[in-house]
């Protein structure tokens, strides 16, 4: 005989029957509707309802229209003043200074007299010489219409005429050195300490003034490795020195190698000094006008990174809704945001939900004012 089936136990089973059949659907259904918790983007960035029919919503974005314009910027150099040339003019002989008709601050020639020294000895050597060239030319004129006539041996001439050379040789030796008593400006300038008074041994190789060319005044600064490549001869730039005065000129000279130390380039910048107004040694502050680039301003908060870290934008077609990426170049900063490069001259950018798309997704778009 079968034993009567308890009632308790068969509501146990239909109990578990239906929290089985729950767990299964993974629902949960509240007055015959799905939650709003349901409602959730798919990897496409397209918005469905889990477990309803019908079609799929797209995700909704906002997108502006963009126009390239032409961004103007500039590279601020900042070095120091610096004189074409400054050179220290020495001394090529020993000697007593015995006059120095310049005084600091004088504006010189070339070949303007800056030292003269002692003569001493030197006038003397220079005529035994002198003395020593005429007995050898007398000489060698004798054995020549000696030997003409065949009274002298061929050999004998030849000596003399190298005794005549050398004669010759002694007096300009002698006149070079009897010269370098008198110290000359080689450049045109200023003349500027370090500089010898009278009375002064100056041994071969001492200073004996120093003349300062300050037309063109350079203005000498450092670029960076990134900077460098923007910048080319001839290019013209303003400056501001610590002084107070503004000149401008052009890049005349650009480093062909960077400093080892800090892997910066040096410029010049050539700037004219006529007047002698401009000092050597001043803080300046340079700024050259960069060609103009095409960009975009943008607010950086609609950059985003693609799954290879690169940094772009996302854009959405107007027509269809689907999202692209597009890699960007940063190329500046300003007051009214961030300029981008390496985009069409009009582009369509989602300005908000780029973040919950990627490419190939196809969404909703919703303008912004600055869009219509």
């Amino acid at each position: 005989m079968m034993k009567r089936i308890r009632s308790s136990h068969i509501l146990a089973a239909v109990i578990c029957a239906v929290v089985v059949a729950w767990m299964a659907t993974g629902e949960v259904i509240v007055a015959g509707t799905p939650s709003a918790d349901s409602l959730t983007p798919n990897e496409d960035g397209i918005a469905t309802t889990i477990g309803e029919a019908g079609p799929e919503k797209p995700f909704r974005v906002a997108v502006e229209t963009f126009h390239a314009t032409d961004r103007r910027s500039s590279l601020m150099l900042r070095g120091r003043t610096e004189a074409d040339a400054t050179v220290a003019v020495r001394a090529e002989t020993a000697g007593l200074v015995t006059a120095r008709p310049v005084q600091k601050g004088a504006k010189v020639a070339v070949g303007d007299l800056l030292c003269a020294l002692d003569r001493g000895a030197r006038e003397a050597r220079l005529a035994q010489a002198r003395a020593a060239l005429a007995q050898a030319e007398f000489d060698y004129s004798a054995a020549s219409h000696l030997s003409e006539r065949g009274f002298t041996a061929e050999t004998r001439v030849k000596a003399l005429k190298a005794s005549l050379d050398a004669a010759g040789a002694t007096v300009s030796e002698a006149e070079i050195e009897l010269s370098r008593t008198e110290i000359k400006s080689p450049i045109a300038g200023t003349v500027a300490s370090p500089i010898a008074e009278v009375g002064d041994l100056l041994s071969a190789g001492a200073t004996c003034a120093t003349v300062i060319d300050a037309d063109p005044m350079l203005i000498i600064g450092q670029v960076s490795e990134r900077d460098v490549a923007k910048l080319s001869l001839g290019m013209e730039a303003s400056a501001r020195l610590v002084t107070g005065e503004t000149v401008t000129g052009r890049i005349r000279y650009i480093a062909p190698a960077a400093d080892a130390a800090t892997r910066t380039f040096r410029v010049d910048i050539d700037a004219p000094n006529p007047d002698g107004a401009l000092r050597d040694g001043v803080t300046a502050l340079a700024e050259i006008p960069l060609a103009p680039v095409r960009g975009h301003l943008v607010s950086p908060a609609i950059l985003v990174l693609d799954d290879q870290g690169r940094v772009g934008v996302r854009t959405a077609d107007r027509a269809t809704g689907k999202v692209a990426f597009l890699p960007v170049a940063i190329l500046g900063q300003s007051e009214n945001g961030m300029w981008i490069g390496g985009l069409p001259d009009e582009a369509t950018l989602i300005t908000v939900g780029q973040e919950y798309v990627k490419a190939g997704s196809v969404v909703e778009i919703a303008e912004t004012e600055a869009g219509k």
